[in-house]
């Protein structure tokens, strides 16, 4: 064991090391086979160690899923803006969700056979989660119950394009265009 790992007082950096080792062996084996030892090991700590930082593995893959949305929605919202239409935006970043995710090896894995559930029951537990997904919504102007509702709706989607996506990108952004689309935009309204 590396003394320095244990001796380093930064708990942001620790922690980002352990969620870095735990998403290569998300990768690697699939999100359901890794334990709490197989990421001590790969994180080059104790078990010890690991369980300062996560209480249990599902600590561990819920502090994933919360960092990856946070950089995937800074991304979206600063991308997908480029409309006034809801409709197009909201389709446009979804769309733009959909690829961060099947673009990284790392955040794929999630959505493996078997493995979907995981994500599936992160993504709608998650006050997290929805809290960011929901404030993609905020200059909309809608009240904060109709935001949390349309991000959780509009999150199972994006997990069921990731899960069971379509023949192309073509006929996802034609089935988001025609059935999300215009539901966003009564919305809106």
């Amino acid at each position: 064991m590396s003394r320095d790992w244990l001796s380093d007082d930064r708990a942001d950096l620790a922690a980002e090391r352990i969620l870095d080792a735990a998403a290569a062996l998300f990768a690697e084996r699939g999100v359901t086979a890794v334990g709490m030892g197989d990421i001590a090991k790969a994180a080059g700590c104790s078990r010890a160690t690991l369980y300062r930082y996560f209480d249990n593995r599902q600590a561990v893959r819920l502090a994933f899923v919360h960092r990856e949305t946070r950089r995937i929605a800074a991304r979206i919202a600063a991308e997908a803006r480029t409309t006034d239409d809801p409709g197009e935006w909201v389709v446009s970043a979804m769309l733009a969700a959909v690829r961060e995710v099947r673009a990284d090896p790392l955040l794929i894995a999630w959505f493996r056979p078997g493995e979907a559930g995981s994500a599936g029951r992160i993504s709608q537990d998650s006050t997290v989660v929805e809290s960011i997904a929901a404030g993609l919504f905020t200059p909309m102007g809608l009240t904060d119950p109709e935001r949390s509702r349309l991000a959780r709706w509009l999150t199972r989607i994006i997990v069921s394009l990731l899960s069971a996506p379509g023949r192309d990108d073509a006929e996802e952004r034609a089935m988001l265009e025609e059935f999300v689309a215009p539901t966003i935009t009564r919305v809106i309204a």
